[in-house]
């Protein structure tokens, strides 16, 4: 049974958008914020829109008889989400990969499974849990493996204040936390293209 919440009507959330540029001193009637509190209604929608996706159909749709051995790396899905302590963007990059068994998933499920669990309410360490817990359910592969590389605009434009920070978040899961052979695989994969990070 789905636990998601209906949204209401885009109404409400101008309203409330309009009530907090009051908070904040300004005058939402004036020409250059008369249309803000709709713009920002429609911006938070997309942020946090999953297009009505069923993961569970997005998945089965996807998999597919394993006809290899070798590990999958989709390396580089750039995304965006929203830090649920401060409503500001965090955005980066998402490697993940898995060593099939006896299924495989289609590549671009990959970065649709990312988007599925990025365009919500988010911190980066749950959202990397989510993504390999999933694709382990999803296809039973000997190992998983997620790794996040994000900026986060709550820690660049608030509080510590630092731009360049880079948050590294990973989760390992199977082969890819027991067999230290296969994390240097993927660590050598991950920087054959260069710079692991940014």
């Amino acid at each position: 049974m789905s636990t998601e919440k209906t949204r209401p009507g885009s109404g409400e959330a101008e309203a409330a958008v309009r009530r907090l540029l009051d908070w904040m001193g300004e005058n939402p009637d004036r020409p250059g914020l008369a249309a803000t509190p709709a713009r920002v209604a429609r911006s938070l929608a997309r942020l946090t829109d999953r297009d009505g996706t069923n993961l569970e159909d997005l998945l089965a749709e996807g998999i597919f008889p394993a006809e290899g051995s070798g590990l999958v790396l989709i390396r580089d899905v750039e995304f965006y989400s929203l830090c649920e302590h401060h409503l500001l963007p965090f955005f980066g990059r998402c490697h993940v990969a898995y060593l099939p068994a006896e299924s495989i998933l289609g590549f671009s499920r990959i970065p649709r499974l990312v988007n599925h669990f990025a365009r919500r309410l988010q911190v980066q360490e749950r959202l990397t849990r989510q993504i390999a817990e999933t694709l382990e359910e999803a296809v039973q592969p000997q190992g998983v493996a997620c790794i996040i590389e994000a900026f986060h605009l709550c820690m660049a434009m608030r509080g510590v204040e630092k731009q360049q920070a880079v948050a590294v978040t990973s989760n390992y899961r199977g082969v890819f936390d027991s067999d230290p052979a296969r994390r240097r695989e993927l660590g050598d994969l991950l920087k054959a293209r260069g710079n692991f990070c940014f």
